[in-house]
Protein backbone atom coordinates (compact mmCIF):
# COMPACT_ATOMS: atom_id res chain seq x y z
CA UNK A 1 0.00 0.00 0.00
CA UNK A 2 2.98 2.29 1.13
CA UNK A 3 4.23 3.87 -2.04
CA UNK A 4 7.35 4.92 0.42
CA UNK A 5 11.17 3.12 -0.49
CA UNK A 6 11.77 0.56 2.49
CA UNK A 7 15.18 2.00 3.08
CA UNK A 8 13.77 5.43 3.10
CA UNK A 9 11.19 4.74 5.37
CA UNK A 10 13.46 2.78 8.10
CA UNK A 11 15.36 5.64 7.95
CA UNK A 12 12.58 8.29 9.04
CA UNK A 13 11.42 5.97 11.66
CA UNK A 14 15.09 5.63 13.05
CA UNK A 15 15.38 9.67 12.94
CA UNK A 16 12.05 9.87 14.59
CA UNK A 17 13.09 7.92 17.46
CA UNK A 18 16.19 9.59 17.75
CA UNK A 19 16.02 13.33 16.58
CA UNK A 20 19.23 15.59 16.17
CA UNK A 21 21.78 12.52 16.60
CA UNK A 22 24.31 13.58 14.00
CA UNK A 23 24.17 16.70 15.56
CA UNK A 24 24.53 15.70 18.93
CA UNK A 25 27.38 13.87 17.86
CA UNK A 26 29.28 16.96 16.24
CA UNK A 27 28.39 18.88 19.69
CA UNK A 28 29.84 16.09 22.07
CA UNK A 29 32.82 15.59 19.96
CA UNK A 30 33.51 19.73 19.12
CA UNK A 31 32.66 19.90 23.53
CA UNK A 32 35.35 16.99 24.21
CA UNK A 33 38.08 18.95 21.92
CA UNK A 34 37.44 22.00 23.61
CA UNK A 35 37.64 20.19 27.28
CA UNK A 36 40.95 18.31 26.39
CA UNK A 37 42.10 21.58 24.86
CA UNK A 38 41.62 23.24 28.22
CA UNK A 39 43.08 20.71 30.30
CA UNK A 40 45.73 20.82 27.94
CA UNK A 41 46.28 24.76 28.44
CA UNK A 42 45.41 24.43 32.66
CA UNK A 43 48.47 21.70 32.35
CA UNK A 44 50.73 23.54 30.72
CA UNK A 45 50.13 26.68 33.15
CA UNK A 46 50.55 24.49 35.99
CA UNK A 47 53.83 23.17 34.67
CA UNK A 48 54.78 26.57 33.61
CA UNK A 49 54.89 27.43 37.99
CA UNK A 50 51.11 29.71 37.63
CA UNK A 51 48.86 28.52 40.22
CA UNK A 52 45.44 26.88 39.24
CA UNK A 53 42.49 26.71 41.28
CA UNK A 54 41.74 23.20 42.21
CA UNK A 55 37.56 23.52 41.42
CA UNK A 56 38.90 24.66 37.70
CA UNK A 57 41.28 21.83 37.35
CA UNK A 58 38.31 19.53 38.82
CA UNK A 59 35.51 20.73 36.61
CA UNK A 60 38.25 20.72 33.56
CA UNK A 61 38.78 17.29 34.50
CA UNK A 62 35.11 16.26 34.69
CA UNK A 63 34.42 17.81 31.33
CA UNK A 64 36.83 15.71 30.10
CA UNK A 65 34.82 12.46 30.89
CA UNK A 66 32.06 13.79 30.66
CA UNK A 67 31.62 15.03 26.82
CA UNK A 68 33.78 11.48 26.09
CA UNK A 69 30.89 9.71 28.11
CA UNK A 70 28.40 10.66 26.25
CA UNK A 71 30.11 10.57 22.61
CA UNK A 72 30.31 6.84 23.59
CA UNK A 73 26.46 6.61 24.68
CA UNK A 74 25.26 8.04 21.51
CA UNK A 75 27.26 5.02 19.27
CA UNK A 76 25.60 3.47 16.84
CA UNK A 77 24.34 0.22 18.12
CA UNK A 78 23.10 -1.51 15.87
CA UNK A 79 26.56 -2.32 13.86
Amino acid sequence: MSKIDPELKKKLLKESQAPFKGLRKVLWIAFSGSAFLGLFIMLSKIAGGNEIQQNNLLIQLGACVLFPFLLFLERNKEK
